[in-house]
Formats: C-alpha cells, sequence, structure tokens
C-alpha cells in the first residue's frame, strides 16, 4: 500500500512517492515511448497518483504526450506543471520569465497540451530576479480564482521568497534537488514549508540515477547530465565511491540502492515527497516499495558520515546555469 501523505494543508493525500515525466520525452538519451506508457500505467496501478511535468520539458511534447495518455482516467490523478521558463523557437530554454502575462499565457497552453480544464499543482519553475515574486504569484493566483488551478507551487525558492510568495497566496507545495549529495533543504526550507502547512517535493532524490544504479551508470549521447559538473572527470569518479556506501547498505538489507536513497529523503519529515522520474516499469516498482522502508539508526549515521557536503564533487549546475538557485538569468533582463 502506498504511504499516504497530504499535499499540503489544503491538498488532496497521496502517494509519498510520485512520479516525474522529465525523462520520457527527453533529458536522459532516447526515449522509448511504450515504456514510458507502460511505466505510467503501471504507477497508476500501484497507487502513484502525483505526476509532475513543466511546459518547458522537451518544449512542452511532455505535457502534449501525458494529456494523450491520461485520456479518460484525467480524474485518477494529482496533476502538476510548472511555468515562468522563456524558450527560443527551437524549444531551448533561454532564461526565466516570470512576468504575470506570460504566465497567464503559460497557465492556458499548458490546460491545452494536457487536455484538461484544471491544473491540480501549478508551480513556478524558477523565480525570475527581474519581476517581483509577488507580480508573479498574484498572476498565479488569478488563475486559482478563475478556477484553472487548484494549489500553487515554488520550485528552487529561497526562504525569505518563500515567505513572501505565501503571503500573497498560500503556497501548497515546494520542489527543489532534495538527495543524499543535496542536503541543502533541510537547513530551513524544509522546516519552513512544514511550518507554513506546504508540502516538500524532492526531485532528483537519486541523485539523477548516480545513487541507485552506481555500478551500471551509462551517459548516452544527447543525456543532458554531461552537462552537470558532478557527472564529469574526477566529480563522477569520486561520487561513484560515495554512492558504494549506499550500495553496500542496500545489499547487507537485501533492498536496492533506489530504496536506500529514497527512504532516506521521505524520512527528513511528513510533509516531504519524493518525485521518481523513472521511465522504466520495473523500476517504478522498486521505487514505490520504498515507501514503507525504514532505515536503522546506525545506518542513518553511516550515511551522514559519508555524504558531508565537502564529500560530495562538483556543483549541482555549471557557472551561470539558468537552473541553478542563485545563478539565473532572465529573460525579461535580456530584452530590456
Amino acid at each position: 500500500m502506498p504511504l499516504m501523505r497530504k499535499l499540503g494543508r489544503r491538498g488532496p493525500e497521496v502517494g509519498a512517492i510520485g512520479l516525474g515525466t522529465f525523462s520520457f520525452s527527453h533529458a536522459y538519451g532516447q526515449a522509448d515511448s511504450r515504456e514510458s506508457l507502460r511505466t505510467l500505467d503501471r504507477a497508476l496501478e500501484l497507487g502513484c497518483t502525483l505526476l509532475d511535468t513543466a511546459d518547458s520539458y522537451g518544449a512542452g511534447e511532455n505535457e502534449r504526450w501525458l494529456g494523450r495518455m491520461l485520456e479518460g482516467r484525467r480524474h485518477t490523478v494529482v496533476l502538476g506543471t510548472k511555468i515562468g521558463l522563456a524558450r527560443d523557437r527551437d524549444g531551448k530554454v533561454i532564461g526565466r520569465d516570470g512576468r504575470s502575462d506570460t504566465l497567464r499565457r503559460a497557465v492556458d497552453a499548458s490546460l491545452r497540451r494536457l487536455r484538461t480544464d484544471f491544473l491540480d499543482v501549478c508551480t513556478l519553475h524558477r523565480v525570475d530576479p527581474a519581476v517581483p515574486i509577488e507580480d508573479s504569484i498574484g498572476a498565479m493566483a488569478e488563475a486559482v480564482a478563475e478556477g484553472k488551478v487548484r494549489l500553487l507551487g515554488l520550485s528552487e525558492i529561497e526562504p525569505a521568497e518563500l515567505l513572501r510568495a505565501n503571503n500573497i497566496h498560500p503556497i501548497a507545495a515546494v520542489q527543489s534537488e532534495f538527495a543524499l549529495w543535496t542536503r541543502d533543504p533541510e537547513r530551513e526550507i524544509i522546516p519552513l514549508c512544514e511550518q507554513l502547512g506546504a508540502a516538500f517535493i524532492a526531485f532528483s532524490p537519486l541523485g539523477r540515477g548516480l545513487l541507485a544504479a552506481p555500478q551500471s551508470l551509462k551517459l548516452e549521447e544527447g543525456d543532458f547530465r554531461r552537462s552537470l559538473p558532478r557527472f564529469q572527470a574526477d566529480n563522477l569518479t569520486r561520487n561513484l565511491e560515495l554512492a558504494e556506501t549506499v550500495r553496500s547498505i542496500a545489499t547487507r538489507r537485501g533492498a536496492t540502492p533506489s530504496q536506500i536513497a529514497l527512504a532516506w529523503v521521505l524520512r527528513a519529515g511528513p510533509n516531504v515527497f519524493a518525485i521518481v522520474g523513472t521511465r522504466s516499469s520495473a523500476h517504478i516498482e522498486e521505487n514505490l516499495a520504498a515507501q514503507n522502508f525504514h532505515l536503522t539508526p546506525e545506518e542513518l549515521d553511516e550515511l551522514d558520515r559519508t555524504f558531508t557536503p565537502e564529500a560530495i564533487g562538483g556543483d549541482r549546475y555549471a557557472h551561470g546555469s539558468i537552473f541553478g538557485p542563485n545563478k539565473h538569468q532572465s529573460f525579461s533582463q535580456q530584452m530590456q
């Protein structure tokens, strides 16, 4: 049975592990639409009903695919998407755009692509430094008032920004990368979310696959992880060595590395969820089994001693990346 948790103070109950569709259409090398569909189907069969996408995934193609696949069963899922990134004519993300008019249009476009009348959760993908967050959230709150959106979320947010946004409209969920090798949210964001009655949703809880399969990690041509510092040269070697601790604990417990890594994430609080980005029907079964897996105090201590901040090789993103939490570029600034 899924481990059920409430998605924010005003949200529905969903399984603690949700399904991210980032890899279904792009990002981790060649995608297989048939296997992606099998993964989606199996996830729903096993009670995994929290689904996450974004209008920037595959330049909207991810939403279109998901809209087609959910036809006739949209009511069975809690569907969230993210908006607020600017793209060029080829679909490449070129910056952040949190302007009110842009976000209003983005909500309507996502509704069309997803073939739905409303979004359960609409998340601001990244804060635009050129636009007051009050303006961005205000525009998204209008979509709530119009019945187009039920809950609002933020992604990769600073505590002060979260408080400012929550003053405009209640924030139901905050997304951020959170995993054994990315532990910053534990200090402030997760406790603040609990205080505000918001869910915290960890993306990339398996270290973008490195923690799940350290011995068989392969980066195909076109895999965006090739651009990430943690997957390059000596950094990758160091991080694979750290991941061996996860594999060792898994072997002793008769579990898999992904189950150990996910159990570690979920133990962070009753308001914590994890979004897994697998596109394998076998892996989704394995991942969902982590919902009721508990680590011992000794195992937690071993993981904490291994994954210290200074032990991790490389930053999350390259310097100046649009996606980095504090090093970003605004599309609206480019246009000035």
